[in-house]
């Protein structure tokens, strides 16, 4: 008989958790590892994840550990689902224990938050290049996919044989999976979006409506592509799933964190107590600051990155955020104007 796939996935949060799930009712055998022993022992005692998707079991392929070593060694295929700020910390911790024939990929959305750089030169500069690289990314809550809900989601390699294996595990008749070439737009969708979906809640905790919160998406989508292809990376990709698709998920639905951080802002609150009610990574607070330095390094204007900057790092109300926003000269509209 021939012997399933396996795979190991790294983050037992939410989105971990989900595609774990995913992967597992595919009949993929599936290792999640999670950094926090009690957390996994908990895991392992209730079959499932009651803090971020209570109600959910677990298939019996999948399996939970809190070992390391144990997740990584003698498994070539590795699925990051960490947040940002541990990507590239994990990636080191891995590295002495993965097998030559190791391929890496990841669901991790933003950049590095140690160097400013996209997540794929992060893995490039741990692992080097010889190593296949591939992420997914796209619009999509840990919840629904938890629950088997129809999605939609994009694997970038540009190593095509590995995007479609990755894309082959995922794929079944409740979950669509398109494949692509370009890294580079799908890393800076993914992490630029999060910072919109800030802005998006700010205007709607300020009770702004639907009008402005339609403007900004809008224009929010042009700073992403502006950004992205001057780092290199595909018009079309903009325009798709990890472009518009996750930028309209991430903006108008409660959620997303990033838009519930806008919210509370919005509403009054400080970034740290926000935080708190969120009770989870909110991965648009440190987007926000390596976005808006990234596209000062490019000379790329980003007039809404530049306004959740100050409103998260120079203490800007949301008001006045919003108003220099309104006052800026009027100009043509295009993609490629600011």
């Amino acid at each position: 008989m021939k012997t399933p796939p396996s795979i190991t996935v790294l983050g037992a949060g939410s989105w971990g958790t989900a595609l774990a799930l995913l992967l597992a009712r595919n009949s993929v055998e599936t290792l999640l590892w999670g950094f926090d022993k009690n957390e996994v022992d908990a895991l392992k005692k209730e079959r499932q994840n009651s803090r971020y998707l209570a109600g959910i079991s677990f298939p019996d392929n999948l399996s939970v550990t809190d070992n390391l070593k144990l997740a990584v060694e003698n498994q070539p295929l590795i699925l990051l689902a960490v947040p940002s700020h541990a990507f590239r910390s994990t990636l080191t911790a891995i590295k002495p224990h993965l097998s030559d024939n190791a391929r890496i990929s990841w669901a991790t959305k933003g950049l590095d938050k140690a160097t400013g750089s996209l997540l794929h030169e992060s893995a490039q500069d741990v692992l080097g290049k010889q190593t296949p690289l591939a992420i997914i990314s796209g619009p999509s809550f840990a919840r629904e996919v938890a629950e088997n809900l129809p999605t939609a989601l994009t694997v970038a390699s540009p190593d095509p044989e590995f995007a479609e294996e990755i894309a082959t595990l995922l794929h079944n008749e409740r979950f669509r999976v398109y494949t692509s070439s370009d890294m580079i737009g799908v890393q800076v969708g993914g992490a630029v979006k999060n910072v919109m979906a800030i802005a998006a809640g700010i205007s709607d905790g300020l009770q702004f409506g639907a009008n402005t919160r339609a403007a900004l998406i809008t224009r929010g989508l042009a700073e992403m592509m502006r950004l992205g292809i001057a780092l290199g990376g595909s018009r079309e990709t903009f325009m798709g799933l990890a472009g518009m698709g996750d930028l309209i998920l991430t903006c108008t639905d409660d959620q997303s964190r990033n838009r519930r951080m806008g919210l509370g802002l919005g509403k009054g609150g400080t970034v740290e107590t926000v935080r708190k009610e969120i009770d989870q990574e909110v991965e648009g607070v440190s987007a926000a600051k390596e976005v808006y330095q990234l596209a000062r390094e490019h000379q790329i204007e980003m007039p809404i990155t530049e306004q959740i900057y100050k409103v998260l790092y120079e203490g800007m109300s949301p008001q006045s955020a919003v108003q220099n926003l309104l006052s800026r000269e009027q100009k043509p509209e295009a993609a490629s104007s600011p």
